[in-house]
């Protein structure tokens, strides 16, 4: 028995063992393509090694987690976004949106801790929830919300969604606005109004060392150019 037990544990370790392995050898998007990438980060990454991802040349930029709704921080934002920048990469700040909270009280929350200073990339709002609200009232909302980021900061925040967000709730309404389009599928989405956008987050099970679990991963599309979204200062 106590032989049986020794087997199963050796088996166990040597099948983590060959887990781990095909991990490290597992072979990302910018491995294969001369697309322009990049990184989302927040708490859920925990503690990174940001001068391992800043000698990463593959990865040209990353979007930081700031704030959600009306009061929440990401606990890691400020460590982030000086370590980010202290290892070389160029750096976006990002809000999640909550349609019932009022609108200025989330771009209050937003500019405590988005400072234009830091900031390399443009603003960059994560709409994925309607929280129950009809879709008209719904757009209403984000539409305020979006006018208070352009006039806070002097410029049009990036807009991130789902492929299936947009075709369902945003159709034909983002005229104006960059978009960060996420769909996890090796096929590159396509928007049933048919309209572009700049950047694509293909993956939220990346890989990448100086991070320990999955990461969010991004490229643009075709010819656009990291240039659309830097921050302009003023």
């Amino acid at each position: 028995m106590c032989t049986f037990v020794a087997m199963k544990r050796i088996l166990l370790s040597l099948l983590a063992l060959i887990s781990t392995l095909s991990l490290c050898a597992q072979v990302e998007c910018e491995d294969t393509c001369s697309h322009i990438h990049g990184i989302d980060m927040s708490h859920y990454q925990g503690n990174v090694f940001w001068e391992t991802i800043g000698n990463n040349t593959k990865m040209a930029y990353v979007y930081l987690k700031a704030t959600e709704g009306g009061d929440n921080v990401d606990s890691k934002y400020k460590q982030n976004i000086d370590l980010a920048h202290q290892y070389g990469l160029k750096v976006g700040s990002y809000h999640f949106y909550r349609p019932k909270i009022a609108q200025q009280t989330q771009l209050e929350n937003f500019m405590a801790q988005c400072r234009p200073g830091d900031q390399d990339l443009i603003p960059m709002i994560d709409v994925e929830t309607k929280s129950g609200m009809e879709t008209e009232a719904f757009r209403d909302s984000l539409f305020k919300f979006l006018h208070l980021v352009e006039v806070a900061y002097k410029q049009k925040p990036l807009v991130y969604t789902f492929a299936n967000f947009y075709d369902n709730y945003l159709k034909g309404t983002l005229q104006g606005y960059r978009m960060m389009l996420a769909q996890y599928t090796k096929r590159i989405p396509k928007l049933s109004d048919g309209r572009d956008f700049e950047m694509w987050q293909y993956t939220g099970k990346g890989h990448i060392n100086g991070v320990n679990g999955y990461v969010d991963k991004s490229r643009f599309m075709g010819n656009h150019k990291l240039k659309e979204i830097r921050f302009r200062h003023k």
